[in-house]
């Protein structure tokens, strides 16, 4: 599968999950019901994935956490909040490109219409 395909699944399940049980969870339980129905699809799924950071030749482990990273191509990273701001934005590039992969997607549950939470980021795609 390649990244566009695996987002479609994302996004699917993530409309599904919109609709029940619904706006108004925690970003860790989106997360983690996110994941489960992600792998119920059949794919592979890590949670709170450490994405490390070199600087002047020092590696970093205990940097940035994704939320989900998916069959090892997609990062997704989610929130449940009334409105996103431009640092969710940044913060999911920044992942992307020290993480070295192309597609990003970051998710907001907190959105009447979940179609107006879901945002696409491109890394050298």
């Amino acid at each position: 599968m390649d990244e566009n395909q695996i987002a479609a699944v994302i996004v699917d399940e993530a409309y599904k999950l919109h609709v029940r049980p619904g706006p108004g969870l925690l970003e860790s339980v989106y997360t983690l019901l996110l994941a489960h129905g992600i792998e119920k699809r059949g794919l592979k799924v890590l949670r709170q994935v450490v994405i490390p950071i070199e600087y002047e030749g020092v590696r970093f482990e205990e940097s940035f956490r994704a939320d989900l990273i998916v069959e090892d191509k997609v990062i997704v990273e989610l929130k449940s909040v009334e409105r996103l701001d431009q640092v969710h934005y940044k913060q999911l590039l920044t992942y992307l490109r020290f993480s070295g992969k192309r597609l990003g997607l970051l998710i907001n549950f907190g959105e009447t219409l979940i179609r107006n939470g879901i945002h696409r980021m491109v890394n050298g795609l």
